[in-house]
């Protein structure tokens, strides 16, 4: 992208916030979170990303790591509390709606600086990936914003605003001078911005916390793109047989960074990252284990 470089030679991008597994009532439990779920599609894409988290020493966690090594991740920055559980989110269903519950004090809230910074060392992180949940708590939030300012690492940040996680004010601290900013047009709303258009509403947030790039996701209709007072459009490609929207927007994320890395022009990677939010919508789940399918992107890319 010619607009921003981020590019170096070898880059890694910092993935950091919170791993853990989604509860569902039938007993089945499936591996979640925004960062884990964005570092699996990167790895996937081959780009070698370093996932920050913490998780406990518990089942949870050595199941957490199987997974992350078997398909070939970085897990030098994984802490290990003894004392705190892997996350959890427990799902249940009402009157065909999940619900979902997530619980607190869990291991990735208490991410600690001087461990992440042991384990960046010498390493050549070129962007800072996070989102909002991991930042509920004061050590996680304190690490974050310690890893944003000391070690002034460009931020891409995924607002997911998870009810009762979140404050508007802590929310509008976090994304203040991000390089990149990512929502969707529910969540945009809920800034109060003073025009319900959502072009015009997204370069009043975008000029309030001084984002360089702003991006609004918007379902079935696509997404939006604001930087230097440009608002790029995508539209949303339809799936070919829609099986579930979980993870659309960590999938989208995923190709954001990876179109930075490989330094992909700002409206190409905007329709890469639509074209893959949309084949992940055709797959059970927020993730892919099988490495063709990913392979099949790189190939159909690089042509």
């Amino acid at each position: 992208m010619a607009e921003t470089s981020y590019a170096h030679s070898n880059p890694q991008p910092l993935i950091f916030g919170e791993v853990l597994h989604d509860c569902f009532p039938d007993g089945t439990r499936v591996l979640g979170g925004a960062p884990f779920n964005v570092a699996w599609h990167l790895q996937g894409f081959g780009l070698s990303p370093l996932l920050l988290t913490r998780i406990g020493r518990d089942v949870d966690g050595t199941v957490i790591l199987k997974r992350m090594t078997e398909w070939g991740m970085d897990t030098r920055a994984v802490q290990h509390d003894a004392t705190r559980p892997t996350g959890t989110v427990a799902i249940s269903l009402h009157n065909d709606r999940h619900s979902f519950h997530i619980a607190a004090a869990q291991a990735y809230d208490y991410i600690d600086y001087e461990s992440a910074a042991a384990a960046l060392h010498g390493l050549n992180i070129n962007l800072l990936y996070h989102g909002t949940l991991a930042a509920r708590s004061s050590v996680s939030a304190a690490t974050l914003h310690r890893l944003r300012h000391e070690q002034q690492i460009p931020a891409f940040i995924d607002i997911n605003l998870r009810a009762p996680w979140w404050q508007l004010e802590q929310v509008r601290a976090l994304m203040h001078g991000a390089a990149w900013a990512k929502l969707n047009d529910e969540e945009l709303h809920e800034f109060g911005l003073p025009d319900a258009r959502t072009s015009v509403a997204a370069q009043y947030l975008a000029s309030q916390c001084q984002i360089e790039h702003l991006i609004v996701t918007l379902g079935a209709q696509g997404a939006l793109l604001l930087h230097d007072g440009v608002v790029y459009d995508c539209p949303a490609p339809p799936p070919s047989r829609l099986v579930d929207t979980v993870g659309a927007g960590d999938a989208f994320s995923a190709v954001m960074l990876l179109g930075l890395a490989r330094q992909w022009e700002l409206a190409q990677t905007l329709r890469r990252a639509a074209e893959f939010a949309a084949a992940i919508c055709t797959h059970r789940g927020a993730t892919v284990a099988e490495h063709a399918f990913y392979k099949e992107f790189i190939n159909h890319w690089e042509d």
